[in-house]
């Protein structure tokens, strides 16, 4: 039922007038004269809109104006008086209303009001429901993986993402340093906020001050208006400082000070202004031996080092290629309109054996080259043959070594009734893992 307007009035008069306007101008009418049956109509009817008179005869009109943004928060309430002061006007906006109408009513006003109030609504609606599919994308419990070590990693992640505390991410480039901070961000209190992200190392030292902390208009060459820093954009939500190692040591003590009062000046201002923000960092960077070097303050360090999360890279969670080859291959199926089935047991073993210098990453921008690419229903390595010649010459000689052990492990566990549990167990792999690497092997 759209565009449903509830009118509450005890004049039953000016009740009838409105509704018999407002059903000429294309809307659904309810009315109710008292606040006890307007509550019941809120919760039996979908309402888009409330008209809502100041006086009312068993409570005020400003008393159940909070009782209603308080059970129906989204829900727009224009206030209604035949006063007009001031005062009334503004105890009404402080308590949530949309707007007020003076009697008599101008009805252009009325409808003016009304179309505003359904479109804000529409709007904070639709930013309500992208919020919610956001926050499903980036829930922790959507992060795949069956390695011990990333099971630790989003452990940490769920225990500290509610509080307050500054995050330090580590981790080699392409490991999901980004995808865990807006995790963090998105199983927080901040969740509604925003997430604003700052690529420190694409920027020089200039125009990162200007990119964190804003300028005023004129505050250099090219400064033509006012801009707003990345931290001002991100007050109660969370800034995302991606690769921090790389800021100038200039800069850091700013850096510090902002973490640490949470207030800055833009570039070329004299304002003061104070934000609350939740500052998440990540680096590729030992920032240790950075501030041996000189290279990162010491004080800097300690104030974003309250929690640090270690994301192993790839080639040490290498029992989470097959699951993400999974996870990816469907994903480029659906945005290249693709039917891959799955992935060969000897590319399985390929991509097993591959060093992954790109992490994640580099596996993804493989993976989505090989589905565009492949013409039939399975991949196969004949796509992949940039990642075999990549493979150093210790790497191809593991393969060898590989299949002595396999072998030694078949004399071994011989004798054994679950012998297959037995190797799969020393060489601590999956028995589906093994299959493929007896079948590589000529062992089956």
């Amino acid at each position: 039922m759209p565009n449903t307007i509830l009118i509450i009035d005890d004049d039953r008069a000016i009740l009838k007038v409105m509704q018999m306007n407002l059903e000429q101008g294309g809307f659904t009418v309810f009315t109710a004269d008292n606040g006890k049956d307007s509550l019941s109509i809120l919760q039996e009817k979908y309402i888009d809109v409330v008209l809502l008179d100041h006086q009312m005869p068993d409570t005020s009109g400003l008393e159940l104006l909070k009782i209603i943004k308080g059970k129906y928060t989204d829900l727009p309430v224009i206030m209604v008086t035949a006063y007009g002061t001031i005062e009334m006007a503004v105890g009404a906006m402080k308590s949530g209303a949309f707007h007020y109408l003076t009697k008599p009513i101008n009805y252009d006003e009325m409808f003016l009001l009304l179309k505003n109030a359904m479109e804000q609504r529409r709007l904070l609606n639709k930013v309500e429901m992208l919020t919610q599919e956001v926050m499903k994308i980036y829930g922790l419990e959507n992060i795949i993986t069956n390695n011990q070590k990333m099971k630790e990693v989003l452990e940490t992640a769920l225990n500290v993402a509610d509080t307050e505390a500054t995050i330090l991410i580590t981790g080699e480039t392409g490991t999901g340093k980004e995808l865990i901070a807006k995790a963090i961000h998105y199983n927080s209190k901040r969740s509604k906020g925003p997430f604003i992200k700052v690529n420190c190392t694409a920027l020089s030292e200039t125009l990162l001050e200007s990119e964190l902390f804003g300028h005023e208009k004129g505050a250099f060459t090219g400064a033509y208006k006012m801009r707003k820093g990345r931290f001002e954009l991100a007050d109660n939500g969370s800034i995302f400082l991606d690769e921090m190692g790389d800021i100038p040591v200039s800069m850091q003590l700013k850096l510090l000070r902002v973490l640490q009062e949470m207030e800055f000046e833009r570039v070329g201002g004299g304002e003061t202004l104070k934000v609350d923000v939740r500052a998440i960092a990540a680096t590729n960077k030992d920032l240790e031996d950075a501030m041996k070097k000189g290279e990162f303050r010491e004080d800097l360090y300690y104030r974003i080092n309250v929690i640090t999360i270690k994301i192993p890279p790839l080639r040490e969670r290498k029992d989470d290629i097959p699951l993400l080859v999974n996870y990816f291959i469907d994903r480029f199926n659906k945005k290249n309109n693709k039917n891959i089935r799955e992935a060969s047991p000897e590319l399985l073993d390929l991509l097993a054996e591959y060093h992954w210098p790109g992490n994640i990453r580099e596996l993804e921008n493989a993976i989505e080259r090989a589905v565009i690419l492949e013409k039939g229903n399975i991949l196969t390595p004949v796509h992949f043959s940039s990642i075999g010649e990549k493979m150093t010459g210790s790497e191809l000689k593991n393969e060898k070594d590989e299949k002595s052990l396999l072998l030694e492990l078949e004399e071994k566990h011989k004798s054994t009734p679950d012998k297959l549990a037995r190797i799969a167990g020393d060489l601590k792999i999956d028995p589906s893992t093994l299959y493929r690497k007896r079948k590589k092997y000529g062992l089956l």
